[in-house]
C-alpha cells in the first residue's frame, strides 16, 4: 500500500482520507518470508557469536566451481586390471589381441616363469617321494658310481682272480667306498651292461642260424630276467629259513649274481669263433673263476663274525679307509647279529659258487649251433 501526503490535503487545507491501491501488480510481488523457527521442547540453542576476523568466507571473493554437482551418486572404482574395460559381465572379457600383448610383459613372463619352476620342483619332489617308498633310489646310486677303470679292472678280477690278494671292502668311517674308489665293492653297473649285451649276442646268434624272430628276443630278455628274479628269491627264502644273518644285502646279491654275465658271454663269443669247443672249453674256464671269486668275495661278508675270528697282525697296516678286518663288525649291514651258524654260513657259499655256473651254461646251451655233419660218400 502507497502513502502519498499530497494527496491527502484537500482543496479546504484540510486532510482527507488514503485511498487503498487496488493493482497489487503494479507493485512487484512481495519478497518470500522464510517460516518462523521454533525450537523443539528442551532445546536450547548455541549462543550466536558475531564475526571479528572479517568476512565469511563467502564473501570473501572465493569463486566456486558452479559447474560441480555435490548431490549426484558418486560412481564406483573399476578395480579391473586394465583401464577402460566396462563392468558388465558379458562385456568384461578381454580379446585374444589384449590377452597376447598382456603376456608379452617381462613382468607376467617372470611371473609365469616362477610358478612354472614352482609346479616343476614339486611334481619332482613328489614323484621322488613315491619312487623312494618302492624303489632305494639313494643306494641304487652308490652301486652306479663307477668310472672306466673301474670297470676293465673288474672285467679283469671275474675273469683272472687267482693273483688278487687283498678282498675285503673298504669302507669311510660307517660307509663303504664307492666302487669307483675300490676293486672289491659289489656293483650293479656290470651286470646291468652284461644282461643287455647277452640279450643282443642272443639275437645275432640265433640270426645266424636263421632262427631270429622278435618273439625269441622277448623270450630270452624275459627268461633272463625271470631267472636273476628267481635267485634273489631262492637266495633270501634260504636265509630266512636256515636263520642265517650276514653283511649282505639284497642289492649285494643282485650284483653278485649278475657278475655271471661276464662268463656266458666269453663262452658265446668263444662258440662264434670256435663252435662247440670253444664254448664248453671257455665256459669251463669262466665257470671256475667265477666260482673262486665269489667264494673269495662273499666270504668276508657272509662268514664275518662266524666263530672267533684271527685277529690281524700288528705289523700289517690297517686297511683301507678305516676299514674293519672280517670278524669285525660290518657297518655295511643293515643289522649285525652274534655269531653263530657257521656250518649254515659256509654250506650257503658253496651253494651260490655252484649255482652260478649251471645257470651259465643252461641260458647259454641252446644259443650255440649244432656242428654241422660231414657228407660221407
Amino acid at each position: 500500500m502507497n502513502f502519498n501526503a499530497s494527496r491527502n490535503v484537500g482543496q479546504a487545507g484540510g486532510l482527507r482520507k488514503a485511498k487503498r491501491v487496488s493493482d497489487v501488480a503494479a507493485m512487484g510481488a512481495p519478497a518470500p518470508q522464510p517460516p518462523a523457527y521454533s525450537p523443539a521442547p528442551g532445546f536450547s540453542p548455541a549462543p550466536s557469536y558475531s564475526p571479528t576476523f572479517g568476512a565469511p568466507p563467502h564473501q570473501e571473493g572465493i569463486q566456486l566451481d558452479a559447474g560441480q554437482d555435490f548431490g549426484a551418486p558418486q560412481q564406483p572404482p573399476n578395480y579391473g586390471y586394465m583401464g577402460g574395460y566396462p563392468q558388465s559381465p558379458m562385456a568384461a572379457m578381454a580379446s585374444p589381441g589384449q590377452i597376447g600383448s598382456m603376456l608379452q610383459q617381462p613382468v607376467v613372463q617372470d611371473m609365469a616363469l616362477q610358478y612354472g619352476n614352482q609346479l616343476a620342483a614339486a611334481g619332482r619332489e613328489a614323484v621322488q617321494r613315491e619312487i623312494g617308498r618302492y624303489v632305494p633310489v639313494a643306494r641304487l646310486r652308490y652301486y652306479f658310481a663307477v668310472d672306466t677303470r673301474y670297470v676293465l679292472r673288474k672285467l679283469m678280477l671275474i675273469l683272472f682272480p687267482y693273483t688278487h690278494k687283498e678282498w675285503m671292502v673298504k669302507y669311510d668311517q660307517e660307509s663303504p667306498v664307492q666302487p669307483r674308489y675300490d676293486l672289491n665293492a659289489p656293483d650293479l653297473y656290470l651286470p646291468a651292461m652284461g644282461y643287455v649285451t647277452y640279450v643282443l649276442l642272443a639275437g645275432f646268434m640265433l640270426g645266424l642260424q636263421h632262427r631270429f624272430s622278435p618273439e625269441q628276443i622277448g623270450m630270452q630278455a624275459s627268461s633272463a630276467l625271470a631267472y636273476i628274479v628267481f635267485e634273489m628269491l631262492v637266495y633270501t627264502v634260504t636265509l630266512y629259513v636256515t636263520h642265517t644273518h650276514t653283511s649282505l644285502r639284497t642289492l649285494d646279491l643282485l650284483a653278485y649274481s649278475g657278475y655271471k654275465y661276464t662268463a656266458m658271454i666269453a663262452g658265446l663269443l668263444a662258440a662264434l669263433l670256435a663252435g662247440r669247443t670253444g664254448y664248453y672249453s671257455v665256459l669251463a674256464y669262466c665257470s671256475v673263476a667265477l666260482s673262486y671269486f665269489l667264494v673269495k668275495t662273499l666270504r668276508v661278508q657272509v662268514l664275518a663274525g662266524a666263530g672267533a675270528a684271527p685277529s690281524p697282525p700288528a705289523a700289517a697296516a690297517p686297511y683301507g679307509y678305516g676299514a674293519p678286518y672280517a670278524g669285525a663288525h660290518n657297518p655295511y649291514a643293515d643289522s649285525y647279529k652274534p655269531a653263530g651258524g657257521t656250518k649254515r654260513r659256509v654250506y650257503f657259499l658253496l651253494f651260490v659258487a655252484i649255482t652260478q655256473p649251471l645257470l651259465c651254461w643252461w641260458l647259454t646251451y641252446h644259443l650255440v649251433p649244432a656242428p654241422v655233419p660231414v657228407a660221407t660218400r
